[in-house]
């Protein structure tokens, strides 16, 4: 079986989300394979995050230049195909900045390419079973991928529930001396932070989530009266915002917020990987749509299959009755 690599994205010291992920899509590809992390970037915040991944993979690639601080695709390139072995198994968060790193990744390395990979179900000889969807999450699309002359796969963020850690064992090994010092024609100019709304989502503990299933704008109030009733924020997707409905510092997503609750209610979501990119911290995450087969099912600890627009109401109805203290529920009777 070829090696196995994960890209590792991070910022601030602090590794994404989509770490825990790409060990956990590694060892569904071949258990008995180590997965090795590699982390590019410079100064104490690239020694952080090196550190910290020590618990989840057994052997971490540092390489730390001056012009990695910042993500740049192009440069990250050069540095992967200076330490990564002919032949390997490259996984890389399906992101904005991991569909501009990819393509271009497997091409210099004369490797398959897969994106928006959802499943793996195992290998066969040199040929890896993986799953992709297509149409909105309607189908799902089973790809056979040659991975004999090695192969770059784009992981979907949420699509693989990570694993516990084990004991802090993995080393880290610096290979910054067989990378030097990559140029590119392109260069980071500067990041514009989003104006802030009238709610900061990206605080919120608790989220009631709309989607193009709210049907209108007036049924927003729906959502709005279930938030209340459960102490939470109503946010959106891309389609609500689009429609002008909602203002965008409400937007969930890779074009929105990233929002870190404990609990997620995603209510006419199908769950594309570009709302599902916006969602970190490993919430639990209740899903309510009418489609069964709604890819936003597959990473939800409860799915319920139901009109959101009949649902919500009765969620909150019984939610005040349950919340009533005993007393004042006898009160009515005194």
């Amino acid at each position: 079986m070829s090696r196995i690599f994960a890209y590792i994205l991070h910022k601030g010291g602090v590794a994404d989300d989509s770490a825990a992920e790409l060990a956990a899509a590694a060892r569904k590809i071949d258990r008995a394979q180590p997965c090795t992390a590699v982390v590019t970037g410079w100064g104490a915040d690239l020694d952080k995050v090196c550190e910290s991944l020590r618990g989840a993979y057994p052997e971490i690639w540092k390489i730390a230049a001056g012009p990695l601080a910042y993500p740049n695709a192009e440069l990250v390139r050069q540095a992967l195909l200076a330490v990564i072995p002919a032949g390997s198994v490259v996984l890389v968060p399906h992101s904005h900045f991991g569909v501009d790193l990819s393509p271009g990744l497997s091409i210099k390395m004369n490797a398959a390419y897969v994106p928006d990979v959802v499943d793996v179900e195992g290998a066969e000889g040199s040929w890896l079973k993986t799953v992709r969807q297509e149409f909105g999450g309607q189908v799902s699309a089973h790809v056979h991928c040659d991975i004999s002359a090695g192969a770059v796969l784009n992981i979907r963020p949420g699509a693989f529930r990570a694993e516990g850690d084990a004991p802090a064992e993995g080393r880290v090994v610096d290979k910054s001396a067989q990378v030097g010092a990559p140029t590119a024609r392109r260069q980071y100019v500067e990041t514009i932070a989003a104006e802030a709304g009238d709610v900061d989502i990206t605080r919120e503990q608790a989220l009631v989530s709309i989607g193009r299933g709210i049907g209108e704008e007036e049924n927003i109030a729906i959502a709005e009266d279930l938030a209340e009733a459960l102490g939470a924020v109503v946010s959106c997707s891309r389609p609500v915002v689009d429609a002008k409905w909602m203002d965008k510092s409400r937007q969930v997503g890779s074009s929105g917020c990233t929002v870190r609750p404990k609990v997620y209610m995603a209510c006419g979501i199908s769950g594309s990987f570009q709302h599902l990119a916006g969602i970190k911290g490993n919430p639990f995450i209740v899903a309510v749509n009418k489609n069964p087969k709604a890819p936003i099912f597959r990473v939800a600890n409860v799915g319920i299959v139901d009109d959101i627009l009949e649902f919500m109401p009765a969620l909150a109805k019984r939610v005040r009755k349950e919340s009533v203290p005993a007393k004042t529920k006898g009160a009515a009777h005194d």
